[in-house]
């Protein structure tokens, strides 16, 4: 058998310039995907060259599934210390945001302290450093790949590594059993779900997943009270009583795609909606979560396939409320 020979090409054969070649490429829908499937986090571009506060940030991103800013800051050579005091600029301005810095190459000194950033920052600030290569293999179309060079810790990273024994010790019963809980469903759909991309567990009793647009995400629940789990499409933002309307009127032709009647939940008065569907079932019953991580992974991956095509393409201007 015969082998192609790899060949790393020279990113300024493909892109000339940042702003005019490489950011417009990157802020592509199905190239802002690779780069979010290289750091995890599901990405809808906001705009280019956008202004904040004193700087412009080359592509400014949310997080589909918290609403977040993601920051991309873009260099097609190594990196300087000039874009480094931009990252922190923006970090500095914002409350809760994730920051690319996306380079040809990244100097010991840059990816240390982006490391650094990661230890002492808690979860509200991510940094990721983030190199890209252009690689072809003889006569092959070139193709791009995100390498990942610093990136944030794991859910410690919420409190100081020092703390972090004492914040176990204080939680109370229900809230490990949580922390366990989505720790256990977490490994399980990075072993058996191409689909659903889970968030580090966390002791709460939810935990969200992305669908592909902002202010709509999916959600997978615990209640140790009432002896049950669920699946839900949840809806924020300005537009979610319109949206929620508009799903609505789709409602029987989505139950028959999912087959099961569902709770439609316009909860009056309240930011959030929610399409939900509930399944009696212990979640203290250790034994049994193998097969209620089962059944949360299917339901997640069916209202995947159902809401994200409908969530991509639906229009608040098409609400016409009575009266």
């Amino acid at each position: 058998m015969k082998l192609g020979k790899l060949r790393n090409v020279d990113l300024r054969e493909i892109w000339k310039t940042e702003a005019s070649d490489f950011t417009p490429w990157l802020a592509l829908d199905e190239n802002i995907e690779l780069l979010g499937e290289a750091i995890g986090i599901e990405l809808e571009v906001e705009g280019t060259e956008k202004d904040v506060g004193p700087f412009r940030a080359d592509i400014l991103c949310k997080d589909t599934v918290n609403g977040h800013w993601v920051l991309i800051e873009n260099q097609l050579e190594k990196t300087d210390h000039t874009h480094l005091g931009q990252l922190l600029t923006y970090a500095a301005g914002l409350n809760a945001v994730t920051i690319a810095w996306i380079a040809e190459r990244f100097t010991d000194e840059h990816r240390a302290t982006l490391d650094w950033l990661n230890e002492i920052t808690d979860d509200r600030f991510n940094f990721f450093g983030i190199e890209i290569e252009l690689w072809k293999i003889e006569d092959s179309a070139v193709a791009p790949n995100f390498k990942i060079v610093s990136k944030p810790n794991d859910w410690t990273k919420s409190v100081s590594r020092g703390a972090a024994n004492v914040y176990l010790e204080n939680l109370t019963d229900a809230k490990k059993l949580q922390l366990e809980y989505w720790t256990a469903f977490r490994e399980f759909l990075l072993e058996n779900s191409k689909i659903m991309r889970p968030q580090k567990a966390l002791p709460q009793h939810w935990t969200n997943f992305a669908i592909g647009r902002s202010y709509f995400h999916l959600s997978a629940f615990v209640n140790t009270r009432d002896n049950r789990i669920s699946v839900a499409l949840i809806l924020t933002g300005p537009n979610a009583k319109a949206h929620f309307f508009l799903l609505n009127e789709e409602k029987k032709e989505i139950e028959t795609v999912v087959g099961t009647q569902l709770d439609w939940e316009e909860k009056p008065g309240q930011k959030e909606k929610m399409i939900i569907l509930r399944h009696s079932w212990d979640p203290k019953e250790r034994v049994l979560w193998p097969d209620q991580h089962s059944w949360l992974k299917e339901k997640l991956e069916l209202f995947h396939s159902v809401f994200s095509p409908m969530v991509k393409k639906i229009d608040a201007s098409d609400y016409l409320p009575d009266g």
